[in-house]
């Protein structure tokens, strides 16, 4: 007799972790020695089973979600950067060692192996008071989890191990890789398997079938370049239609306000946002314990943000201050994603009475009044993920414990998925069926209407609409093995990673741009020695910086020359000429990242060529079996 604790928080334990079945730190069921369930006696009704889902949505994800998230999917994508946040994403020099990857890969695979076990168990263990719709709602969900974490490997990693079989896998956890192609295969037989199952209606704030289709689209239109020059139009035909069946279901809708995505007020996706198709939903921070609780509010939030303890404060990144620069009508999404001088926000600090006697507090160069919060640093720091402090979100917020679930797919990404697909093999597209989709998100943000628009176009807006929600990264690896000199240029051309912007460093113009200055990678110094100007090993280092758009005396306003007066900017041709510098370099060898060391040490396939998966009979299924060949 198996006991339950044994599978219900297992993970890939031996390829992993190095550990066996039985040394999990707690049992999801939270049941006592003297009543152990077994997988015999315990899913004996709808309740123990929908149970037996919920650590899917939470357990299984955190250590992904504690930190290796934020580096793997924003930092990586050069969305925002701090030097004391995992640097080793944002400079590319991630290694088999580095603690947060190996917490990616074993958050991965506990979610493969918690799938897997629950579709066994949901298979032999069912007794007849489960109903068939609670049977099918557990499996569609096993099915669709174990899809995602798949997805995000082959993003990650390229050729990962795939498996179906915890007790097969245990008995003989060294097994070859499967290549990049097949275990995006893989992912959308069990998107289309999870979509057969799921219900068309939110229950109980668990997914639906569209959840599996929308998740469907993104990765067929992932394989449709995958390694390929053109894209096959097949599959494009198909992200088309499943995206279509999102959005035409009306199950969801885009909120008014870009801004609510963010807050606690619209956390709860079943009730007040409509725009969630599927994340990970997270405990209570006043009730939750480590493990099931979103624990990374103190990397993400500044002093000063909150009453809770908290250390981080990403800043904005040169590349999407360039961005929003390029169209400065685009307010509202930058706005909701960073903070800068001036900013002001309603329904932070809410228990802060703005208004002076003489009513002349200002944000942003406007009168404030009431109650709220204004960002007086010259910094431009994340507001994503900051919800402020205990009394705007209820009191539910604890130290590095956040009460916002994290998204894994909002209907937006249906919307530039469907664009994307629209827009095909074309150079651009005018297409009205693909400008509507991309249009439905800059009518949101408040900014003008495309007439027509290409790859580059949706690679912006991509950028902006979902800077630092762990997204981008894995949007560009699928643009890369597409079309890989076309991001091989943008990384090593169009970005600058590891720029630094230090307080002071951020200033307004008149017409409501941004004016920075930034401090460049250079191998000779710490960033810190590089910026304020110290002797370091020896050798002194006088301070160097220049800023976005013209030459200031020193880190004053004071301007010197503008562009318009003959001043030449060139951040890339200025930093080069820097003693030492170190610019960051995206080649073939550094867009995956490396396997976790132990692993490699212990599987002697991760030195080997990758093989093919056997889809065996589902090659012939009717659905989906010709994406399968």
């Amino acid at each position: 007799m198996k006991k339950l604790y044994k599978y219900g928080c297992s993970a890939l334990l031996s390829l992993t972790l190095g550990l066996s079945l039985n040394s999990c730190s707690k049992d999801f069921l939270e049941v006592t020695p003297s009543n152990q369930y077994t997988a015999e006696n315990f899913y004996t009704s709808d309740d123990a089973v929908m149970k037996a889902i919920e650590p899917l949505y939470n357990y299984a994800w955190f250590n992904y979600n504690y930190r290796a998230m934020i580096g793997m999917g924003s930092i990586r994508a050069n969305d925002g950067w701090n030097p004391y946040l995992n640097p080793e994403f944002a400079t590319f020099q991630v290694t088999g060692l580095s603690t947060e990857l190996g917490n990616a890969w074993s958050s991965f695979y506990m979610v493969v192996s918690m799938a897997n076990q629950l579709i066994s168990d949901v298979n032999n263990y069912c007794s007849e008071d489960v109903s068939e719709s609670v049977k099918n709602l557990a499996l569609g969900e096993a099915y669709l989890m174990r899809a995602t974490a798949y997805f995000y490997l082959v993003r990650s990693w390229g050729d990962v191990i795939v498996y179906e079989n915890n007790e097969d896998m245990t008995a003989d956890p060294v097994k070859p890789l499967t290549k990049e192609e097949d275990v995006l295969k893989f992912v959308i037989r069990d998107y289309y398997r999870a979509a057969e199952l799921l219900p068309t209606t939110i229950t109980n704030m668990h997914a639906t079938k569209y959840a599996a289709e929308a998740l469907c689209a993104k990765a067929l239109l992932a394989l449709s370049g995958w390694n390929k020059t053109t894209r096959d139009e097949s599959m494009l035909a198909e992200v088309k239609r499943l995206c279509d069946d999102v959005i035409n279901s009306h199950v969801y809708a885009l909120l008014d306000n870009y801004e609510d995505l963010f807050r606690y007020d619209y956390n709860n996706f079943s009730v007040n946002n409509s725009e969630n198709i599927l994340c990970m939903r997270w405990a209570d921070p006043l009730t939750g314990t480590w493990g099931n609780m979103s624990a990374n509010l103190s990397d993400l939030a500044w002093s000063g943000s909150s009453d809770v303890s908290v250390w981080g404060g990403i800043y904005a990144s040169v590349d999407m201050l360039d961005l929003y620069n390029e169209d400065i009508t685009d307010s509202i999404r930058f706005h909701a994603t960073w903070c800068s001088p001036g900013a002001y926000y309603s329904y932070m600090d809410t228990g802060n009475d703005l208004v002076t006697a003489d009513k002349k507090t200002k944000a942003n160069g406007y009168p404030v009044e009431g109650k709220g919060y204004v960002y007086s640093k010259k910094f431009c720091q994340l507001k994503k993920g900051v919800v402020g402090t205990m009394a705007d979100c209820g009191g539910h917020l604890a130290q590095m414990a956040s009460p916002l679930n994290t998204y894994i797919i909002r209907l937006a990404d249906v919307y530039l998925t469907k664009a994307e697909a629209v827009l095909g093999n074309s150079e651009s597209t005018s297409a009205g069926e693909g400008l509507d989709a991309i249009n439905e998100i800059r009518f949101r943000a408040g900014v003008k209407a495309l007439e027509s628009y290409s790859l580059s176009d949706i690679i912006k807006e991509r950028r902006k609409e979902f800077c630092m929600e762990y997204q981008n990264w894995y949007e560009m690896v699928t643009w890369y093995r597409w079309k890989p000199q076309y991001m091989l240029n943008y990384f090593n051309n169009k970005q600058h990673r590891a720029f630094m912007i230090n307080e002071g460093d951020v200033l307004y113009n008149e017409d409501r741009s941004i004016s920075y200055r930034t401090f460049s990678n250079r191998t000779s110094a710490p960033w810190y020695i590089k910026v304020w100007g110290y002797e370091y090993n020896g050798k002194t280092y006088e301070s160097v910086c220049y800023w976005n758009d013209c030459l200031r005396e020193g880190d004053t306003e004071n301007v010197i020359q503008t562009k318009a007066q003959g001043y030449e900017y060139d951040i890339d041709k200025l930093s080069r000429s820097q003693d030492g510098y170190d610019p960051v370099i995206l080649n073939e060898t550094n867009i995956f990242m490396p396997y976790p060391e132990a692993d490699v040490l212990r599987n002697p396939y991760f030195g080997k060529a990758a093989e093919a998966y056997d889809f065996g009979e589902d090659v012939n299924n009717a659905t989906y079996g010709k994406f399968l060949k």
